[in-house]
């Protein structure tokens, strides 16, 4: 079986056949068609995509419902490959070779559809923090600006994208509460309706690995730096932003309310440790509870199937 390798984009798809033949295609339900029935005459083994933005999710579905052993990659491990293979340039075609020696030489955690509530509710979400990030872009505008007219404009576009933010948070908080799935981590001081929705929509693991292996999908769990007797510091790295970015703040509320975060917290300053390097533990311990709960809550569903 040989590797694939696709690089998307928003209209075109570069296939790579490992050590075999390059083909393009629209990345469209035609040019999709037309690429599945390619695929059926290259002994086609495991298919890796990069994440690129969302262009991928329509070919990875057609891959999965087709059959195939798919594989949507990280970036960063997509450039780590490329980098320790030698690749000399990045091009369309050179990443998608690249991702075809990746589908040929290792073996990656195979993609899984998103539940349809799931997949909804990941594009309210990713609709906020667009809100989020463009109303932090015009306050900054609004602060350096000196023109009173466009201040009186930013100002206007400010208030009107906290309007559609509140919005989108009534719809994501009413959508949060319809999943049972989501009751185990209602009860923790500090998790709103708005981490409830980043942890499921980019973290449907939770509940089905152990405490490390969570905090590493996230990008909380410490990095060595160790050569010989050398102990370098460790940092964090990697991971899923989007959970990452949403734990931080929510960990700030549970600092001040949740006992269990506020005095481990609380605990690693009385030793010594600088502000960011607690909060970073603390928001690893919250997110292992969570995982616990999760767990529990899991178990507890399997148990209450009739046999």
């Amino acid at each position: 079986m040989n590797g694939i390798g696709i690089d998307v984009c928003k209209a075109m798809l570069d296939v790579a056949v490992h050590r075999g033949p390059f083909e393009r295609f629209h990345n469209t339900p035609a040019g999709h068609r037309k690429l599945l029935s390619w695929l059926a005459t290259q002994q086609a083994g495991q298919v890796v995509l990069e994440a690129s933005g969302g262009y991928e999710q329509q070919i990875l579905d057609a891959l999965f419902d087709a059959g195939h052993q798919v594989v949507r990659a990280d970036a960063r491990r997509c450039q780590a490959f490329a980098a320790a293979t030698g690749l000399p340039a990045k091009t369309d075609r050179l990443d998608a070779t690249n991702l075809a020696c990746m589908a040929a030489t290792l073996e990656l955690r195979a993609y899984q559809p998103m539940e349809p509530w799931r997949r909804k509710l990941r594009e309210f979400v990713r609709a906020r923090q667009q809100l989020v990030e463009l109303a932090t872009s015009a306050q900054n505008q609004l602060e350096q600006g000196t023109d009173t007219s466009l201040r009186r404009l930013l100002q206007a576009n400010i208030t009107q994208m906290k309007k559609h933010c509140v919005r989108l948070e009534k719809h994501i908080a009413e959508q949060v509460r319809q999943q049972p799935q989501l009751e185990a981590m209602r009860s923790f001081k500090g998790v709103g309706a708005i981490l409830q929705a980043a942890i499921a929509s980019y973290l449907p693991e939770l509940g089905t690995l152990d405490g490390k292996a969570i905090a590493k999908l996230v990008g909380v769990a410490p990095i060595a730096h160790d050569s010989g007797t050398t102990r370098g510091i460790r940092r964090i790295g990697g991971g899923r932003i989007e959970v990452r970015n949403v734990l931080y703040m929510a960990c700030l509320s549970a600092i001040q309310h949740e006992p269990r975060i506020r005095e481990f917290y609380r605990s690693l300053r009385a030793r010594g440790k600088p502000g960011k390097v607690a909060v970073v533990a603390a928001m690893r311990k919250m997110l292992v509870i969570l995982n616990a709960r999760a767990r529990d809550a899991l178990a507890g569903q399997a148990q209450a199937i009739p046999t």
